[in-house]
């Protein structure tokens, strides 16, 4: 089965592709991971996008798209996959499309915009050993500092509240859209994101039948 995951960030896709990776047995292909592999393996694709990022810019979408037809030739792909993280844009969709990759279903985990910022803003890690924590939801025994380690705790810049407010809105401008586009092919699975991880996860195996 080739899977898509959409959702903000923060709302817990990535926990969502290891279930359906364990349940089904296909590789969960993260865009971010998929960059770094290419670049470690010295691929055509990833020596490009290597250039890009050591000048400081973005990798634009038809290396990254390179890098995906480059990874979904790969043996463990054959049974199927689960792309996370990737398209991010319409036209990134239509260059998947273009490339006769064939989608099954799209899986969109929904999470409001605010119960997101929360979960995210109050996240804390561990920059030594990267141990997570809430300090609402996973407390440390020791406020700011690490249970495993004992290193300090910190707010990543990604968890900052203005640094998570200016993620969703760009994902409600570029991302969001492409709900609508898998839509028109019938193949968009809604799931409700809820608070206890496992009632998503059946949910979301759910979808995966429908």
């Amino acid at each position: 089965m080739n899977l898509i995951l959409l959702g903000a960030p923060g709302a817990g896709k990535g926990t969502q592709a290891e279930k359906i990776c364990e349940k089904l047995s296909i590789p969960a292909i993260s865009t971010g991971n998929m960059l770094r592999e290419a670049m470690a393996n010295g691929t055509e694709m990833g020596l490009q996008a290597k250039s890009f990022i050591d000048a400081g810019k973005l990798v634009p979408d038809e290396v990254v798209i390179g890098i995906i037809r480059e990874r979904l030739t790969a043996e463990d792909c054959r049974n199927g996959f689960i792309l996370d993280g990737f398209p991010r844009t319409i036209p990134q969709a239509e260059a998947l499309d273009n490339m006769g990759v064939r989608i099954d279903k799209v899986i969109d985990i929904e999470v409001p915009d605010e119960k997101i910022a929360a979960r995210l803003s109050g996240r804390r890690v561990c920059l030594k050993c990267g141990a997570t924590y809430h300090t609402e939801y996973k407390k440390p025994k020791t406020e700011g500092v690490c249970d495993v380690c004992g290193d300090e705790l910190v707010q990543r810049k990604d968890d900052m509240p203005e640094t998570v407010l200016d993620r969703l809105k760009t994902y409600h401008e570029q991302t969001e859209p492409l709900k609508g586009y898998y839509e028109k092919k019938g193949i968009l699975r809604v799931v409700e994101g809820q608070e206890d991880v496992a009632d998503t996860t059946a949910l979301t195996f759910k979808a995966l039948e429908d």
